[in-house]
């Protein structure tokens, strides 16, 4: 990618193994990358939080590129997706809901897509048509480097680029994952439930929260 053709993407950062290896693979094809990491607190605790620092400074290092990493508030929207929404759906509506922040926040910053870390069947929220229903209508580029990819492929460029020891420190799981998570989601009825939602102000209030860091 020469430099007149690099483009601006958002990456969705977690503490987990596979959305720091998607940003790193998009940045090594040329693209500038933002970090974006949705804040789970209170339902995890303040070690993820410090685990996207560390995976965050890695990325800086590895990349030799001036990384931005960005935090915004995504607690309060995954409890009222709680209260309103049959609970096997919580993982698809979280998924879309930040989906839908990143593509604000892109917007906002001059970004021309998002990066996420999926890799197909690897999680509920990851079967085709989870990923379908976590994605539709939402009329902007999503970039998936990892999706054909194993666990084990992942893994490997993790601990070559030293992301991976960061990723497996310890942290509180998040408290919103149902029992029995959705694995077939219907886009009709992720629309009906997201209709119980202010799903418009939720997208606003996300976005208006991120902070650098």
């Amino acid at each position: 990618m020469s430099s007149s053709e690099r483009l601006s993407l958002v990456a969705l950062i977690s503490g987990g193994i596979d959305s720091p290896v998607a940003a790193y693979k998009m940045s090594l094809a040329g693209a500038d990358i933002v970090l974006l990491h949705m804040d789970n607190r209170p339902h995890t605790d303040d070690r993820c939080y410090d685990k996207v620092r560390k995976i965050a400074d890695r990325l800086r290092t590895v990349t030799n590129e001036d990384i931005k990493l960005y935090v915004a508030d995504h607690g309060k929207n995954q409890t009222l997706i709680r209260k309103r929404c049959d609970p096997s759906y919580q993982c698809v509506l979280c998924k879309r809901l930040m989906m839908n922040v990143a593509k604000e926040f892109a917007l906002r910053n001059g970004c021309s897509g998002i990066i996420m870390g999926d890799s197909l069947g690897q999680v509920a929220s990851q079967t085709l048509k989870n990923i379908r229903s976590e994605s539709y209508d939402l009329l902007f580029p999503v970039i998936r480097p990892l999706i054909g990819l194993d666990k084990l492929e992942i893994e490997a460029v993790a601990k070559e680029i030293g992301t991976y020891e960061l990723s497996i420190l310890p942290e509180s799981p998040c408290g919103m994952v149902p029992q029995r998570p959705i694995t077939e989601a219907e886009p009709s009825k992720v629309a009906s439930l997201q209709s119980q939602l202010d799903f418009d102000d939720m997208i606003k209030a996300a976005a208006d929260s991120a902070q650098i860091q």
